[in-house]
């Protein structure tokens, strides 16, 4: 018997609902391979979301499921509270989206591209293009053939394709790939331009460093399921804390530490320690460590807490997945 229930509406099947992707139990397979593993997936509107693996960890597949290029085996999905595939129509006609590199006519200009995708779509989206090109800061090269753009400008003319729509929610999928530090750094001010306008960007990538600049929450997936998702503050608030003092004797600093109640994981540096607490340790830890040492008669140097980036949150979580598997 087929657990497939796309065609049924969801609870929260209307246009009020408060997520902008909603997805319960959502699967894709391959033959044997599982690409889209029972995704339980909310991304909230009016933020930028990522949904963070690594390569193969099915991202890409779950945006074509979405957008209905390929069908879901089992579960529910809406878009802007629109049952898909039941409304897809509907939904697509508020989202913009791009799936791997956007391609465009390389012998024409960026305008002249923009005009064509606009012939084919409402009336209105002729009137948008120069403010699409404005938008994502290509209008001083509207007017250059294609095939003379960066990988960034390109980018940036399928982001301004996207446009053309006046979508509330755009779905990029790598949006970062192949760019370089400048190109980065261009995306991600478009991308934040964007939700500050009351769009909902969800991207997604496997570069961690990008996604903590860009994004205000995540989801972590891999081999197709997702594992930890929210927003990123809270996500890293349930990391372990990491503590480095230089002192005057290391390995004496150590000895008197590992004897207490303090649970770290202690590793002995060249001019000091590096302590890991446990996750939700309280900072009034980090004072008990330099009074211990220093009631011990060890000079403290510099005593730093460390912050959480999500690159070695994913670690630590990814890290436990694999000792339990």
């Amino acid at each position: 018997m087929s657990s497939t229930r796309l065609d049924e509406e969801l609870p929260v099947g209307s246009v009020e609902s408060p997520w902008a992707v909603e997805t319960h139990g959502l699967t894709k397979r391959f033959g044997d391979n599982v690409a889209v593993n029972g995704v339980e997936l909310l991304v909230p509107r009016g933020c930028a979301f990522g949904y963070l693996g690594p390569n193969g960890a099915g991202k890409t597949t779950l945006i074509r499921v979405l957008l209905g290029l390929t069908h879901a085996d089992a579960g529910t999905m809406s878009l802007l509270g629109c049952s898909i595939p039941r409304h897809r129509d509907v939904a697509l006609a508020r989202v913009g989206a791009i799936v791997d590199e956007p391609r465009f006519h390389g012998h024409l200009t960026g305008r002249q591209n923009l005009q064509i995708l606009a012939a084919a779509r409402e009336r209105a989206a002729r009137g948008r293009i120069d403010a699409s090109l404005k938008r994502v800061g290509l209008a001083q090269r509207a007017d250059d053939r294609v095939s003379k753009y960066s990988m960034g400008m390109r980018q940036r003319l399928g982001v301004a394709a996207c446009l053309l729509g006046d979508p509330q929610l755009l779905i990029l999928d790598e949006p970062m790939n192949g760019l370089d530090p400048a190109g980065m750094h261009e995306m991600r001010d478009m991308i934040q331009t964007l939700v500050s306008e009351g769009r909902t960007v969800m991207l997604s990538s496997h570069l961690l460093d990008e996604v903590e600049r860009t994004c205000d929450a995540v989801a972590i997936v891999d081999n197709g399921k997702v594992i930890r998702q929210g927003p990123i503050a809270e996500l890293l608030a349930g990391a372990s804390v990491e503590v480095n003092v230089e002192c005057s004797s290391p390995e004496r600093a150590r000895t008197i530490l590992a004897a207490t109640a303090l649970g770290a994981q202690i590793d002995v540096e060249t001019s000091g320690l590096s302590i890991h607490l446990a996750a939700g340790t309280e900072r009034d830890a980090i004072a008990e460590i330099n009074r211990l040492l220093v009631e011990d008669g060890i000079a403290v140097y510099r005593l730093q807490e460390i912050q959480v980036s999500l690159e070695s949150w994913f670690l630590q979580v990814t890290s436990r997945l694999g000792e339990s598997s």
